[in-house]
């Protein structure tokens, strides 16, 4: 088990933060977990410390949101999820994990400037297209594969469908325990679940309530447009750190 304090510094928020957006509360800030956990191991192995602690939050989040997913929205972006998580298992090796972060980083503060800038020519905000939404989806598999990344690219699409709270919540939460659950697999082929990496884990555990029933309790409350709101600044903030990764390239 990693017994740095340097890490359990970075570790300790990274967790709860990732918990807080599993609960759909501030989803977007989920991308910035792993990259606070890296700052102090890599990020491979800041993916693999995640992958059970995900699991628990993901169970967690399923049962406080059981009754209100969206069964048509997910059969259409679940399948696509999956290819991405695919593609990321292929070339994991391949493609540094810093550029990927440069890539999500550009795309979503790129989706987040669209959103801002129809809102302000017409006051409201029309759904991309279906075909976008599919991309978008494949896009959230591979780097939620690569760096537990998914959030801004999937949340592109879905925010513009306009969903009340606690069906987005949902939705979200079926959509990435699947995509999470698809990952032990090719972690575990790529080596790294880790006995080490699992212990870690294991310490870091008792973590993962805390933020999700904040979370949970936050977002049985919050109105509609303060909820979009702090997604909003939650994929301000991921697109301008992933973006800062470029110095690691």
């Amino acid at each position: 088990m990693i017994t740095d304090p340097y890490f359990y510094a970075a570790a300790i928020p990274a967790v709860l933060l990732m918990g807080l957006s599993k609960s759909g509360f501030g989803s977007g800030f989920g991308s910035l977990a792993v990259p606070i956990m890296a700052l102090s191991v890599t990020v491979p192995q800041a993916a693999a410390i995640f992958i059970p602690i995900l699991l628990v939050m993901d169970l967690l989040g399923l049962a406080a949101f059981r009754k209100h997913f969206q069964w048509p929205l997910l059969k259409f972006l679940v399948p696509l999820g999956l290819l991405g998580t695919a593609l990321g298992t292929l070339t994991f090796k391949q493609l540094s994990p810093a550029a990927v972060s440069v890539i999500v980083g550009v795309l979503t503060l790129l989706f987040l400037a669209q959103r801002l800038y129809k809102a302000r020519r017409a006051g409201s905000q029309a759904p991309l297209p279906k075909a976008v939404g599919g991309v978008l989806a494949v896009v959230a598999g591979f780097t939620s594969f690569v760096a537990h990344a998914g959030g801004p690219p999937i949340n592109a699409y879905v925010m513009g469908l306009r969903q009340p709270p606690l069906q987005f919540t949902a939705t979200m939460a079926v959509f990435f325990f699947v995509i999470n659950l698809s990952k032990w697999l090719p972690y575990s082929y790529l080596g790294l679940l880790s006995l080490e990496n699992f212990s870690t884990s294991l310490a870091l555990l008792p973590l993962a309530p805390i933020g999700v029933w904040v979370g949970v309790r936050v977002a049985h409350r919050i109105r509609p447009e303060l909820f979009y709101r702090v997604i909003e600044l939650g994929m301000l903030l991921t697109g301008l750190k992933l973006v800062a990764e470029w110095r690691w390239l």
